[in-house]
């Protein structure tokens, strides 16, 4: 496998799924296990990025009319709705390995870094709408990639599946 730096760089390298039936058991759960972290990370970063994008349509919304509330009085409605659509909140672990978040040259980074919501009121329209299109194309590239790494995984586990149920088969038949 290649000597890339970044986990979801190794991940994504097609050497990281060659001759999985080849790889011992504590390899192939070792490179099931990284997969699963890089995943919880990306989809821990897909609901940092819901987030905002959800404080921003609310703001916009505000500013057009339909809502009276200021952000401020909304805020843990808007909080609490990401909340219960976030899913599987229990899987994601609280502390992360920087690596993934990358050195602060692709968009995801500049994004998450944005501080818009502490002067969020001074800003106009078009830049709260610019931000929230920095946001969603964020959002989509992060899906997309959390989707490959997905499917890495499921590629390493089926092998694992593989493993033990002709293991199994094999015991039996004896």
């Amino acid at each position: 496998m290649s000597e890339k730096r970044r986990r979801i760089d190794q991940i994504l390298d097609p050497a990281y799924t060659e001759n999985l039936p080849g790889l011992d058991l504590g390899e192939l759960r070792a490179r099931r296990q990284v997969a699963a972290d890089v995943e919880s990370e990306l989809s821990y970063y897909r609901r940092m990025l819901h987030g905002r994008m959800d404080l921003l349509n609310f703001e916009l919304a505000r500013r057009r009319g339909d809502e009276k509330r200021s952000l401020i009085e909304a805020l843990p409605e808007i909080l609490a709705a990401g909340e219960r659509a976030g899913g599987q909140t229990g899987r994601v672990r609280g502390e992360f390995d920087l690596a993934l978040a990358g050195d602060g040259n692709r968009p995801i980074d500049a994004v998450l870094q944005d501080d818009f919501l502490t002067h969020v009121y001074d800003l106009e329209v078009s830049e709260l709408e610019d931000i929230l299109t920095a946001l969603t194309e964020s959002e989509r590239e992060v899906s997309e990639t959390r989707r490959a790494i997905q499917a890495v995984f499921d590629e390493v586990q089926q092998v694992i599946s593989n493993r033990y149920r002709e293991t199994v088969v094999g015991e039996l038949s004896d």
